[in-house]
């Protein structure tokens, strides 16, 4: 796409409906916002197009067994640290890995069915994969705010 994309009301109107329910029509909210089913189908593959939306499904970790979240801060040393997290990635165990700065060059969320898992995890699997100089485990305890609508699309004062 060429043209500047902007997000407008209408747009962030249509995004707030999918949040509050991902599985709604676009008559569904066409008839919440005022609008012609086609219009909201127009305006979604717009922003899909431009990179400003993603439609996705967000699974619940106990449903599925998961009952251990942890967080695991990579120090690594002797190879670069976005071969060390590509590799890391590919493990099943590894929903999210992040480049970041700080102590620690890589962070990632893992989740695991039990605590048994959790010695494996560490000591036979991510202990083999060259370049880790530690690794500092942290587990959570409780969750307090999980929200997939993270990157909010509104414009923000002062920014």
């Amino acid at each position: 796409m060429s043209e500047e994309f902007a997000v407008d009301d209408i747009d962030m109107a249509i995004v707030e409906r999918l949040r509050e329910n991902g599985r709604a029509t676009n008559q569904q909210i066409a008839d919440k916002l005022n609008l012609t089913a086609a219009t909201v189908s127009a305006r979604i593959r717009r922003m899909e197009d431009a990179n400003k939306l993603r439609v996705v499904a967000v699974s619940d970790f106990a449903a599925h067994g998961y009952n251990v979240l942890m967080e695991v801060a990579i120090e690594v040393d002797g190879r670069p640290s976005s071969e060390v997290a590509e590799e890391l990635a590919e493990f099943p165990e590894v929903f999210a890995a992040h480049l970041v700065t700080g102590r620690y060059d890589i962070d990632m969320l893992v989740a695991l069915h039990d605590f048994d898992d959790l010695a494996d995890l560490l000591l036979n699997k991510f202990s083999r994969v060259k370049g880790i100089r530690s690794m500092m485990p942290a587990i959570a305890v409780d969750v307090v705010k999980y929200k997939f609508d993270v990157a909010p699309i509104e414009a923000r004062e002062g920014v």
